[in-house]
């Protein structure tokens, strides 16, 4: 009985896969090229979100394995398969983005200066995220204490706060400012 259970169960699993599969063919946007655009994007908004976690666990360490691991993210960019605009655009935000993660990596032992350049690199992020998109539904929060109460901006994965600028101290300050599929 199991046994037969279990095939039951794969054959969900592989119906589930066809669709999927067959949904990529069909999306207009999809092609070779922006596959690897599409997975190195994933690829940096798993670094990002890795950050963004260590941050608000007070974790410097993390934060930086996470940092550096994000600049290799930003390495396979399939440039040459973006439109000239799309170029622009990356070229425009990935110096910037990838000085603030290289900092965030160099300084695991400075929690407040990695979170000085996350707040860059967040504002980075929320841009290349809806030039090239994400791979998953985010958040966009917003904290209003951080910076004398200028505020910062940060993406996150789930509805929850979890602040990556005040961390421990006050982990849930903050609110959902956009949802970005």
């Amino acid at each position: 009985n199991s046994g037969v259970n279990n095939s039951a169960e794969d054959k969900k699993k592989d119906d589930s896969t066809k669709v999927d599969n067959s949904m990529a063919k069909d999306a207009p946007t999809t092609n070779n090229t922006n596959t690897k655009v599409d997975g190195a994007m994933q690829e940096m908004v798993s670094q990002y979100l890795q950050i963004k976690n260590a941050l608000a666990n007070d974790n410097g360490k993390d934060a930086a394995s996470a940092g550096n691991a994000f600049v290799e993210s930003m390495g396979k960019m399939e440039k040459t398969s973006l439109t000239a605009d799309k170029k622009k655009t990356w070229d425009n935000l990935s110096d910037d983005a990838k000085e603030m993660a290289e900092h965030i990596g160099k300084n695991a032992d400075k929690l407040e200066h990695q979170r000085e350049h996350f707040d860059m690199l967040s504002k980075d992020m929320y841009d290349m995220v809806k030039a090239f998109g994400g791979g998953q539904t985010l958040y966009q929060d917003f904290c209003p204490m951080y910076h004398d109460k200028k505020g910062a901006t940060w993406l996150s994965e789930t509805k929850e706060i979890k602040n990556p600028y005040l961390g421990k101290k006050m982990p849930d300050c903050g609110s959902i400012k956009e949802e970005i599929k």
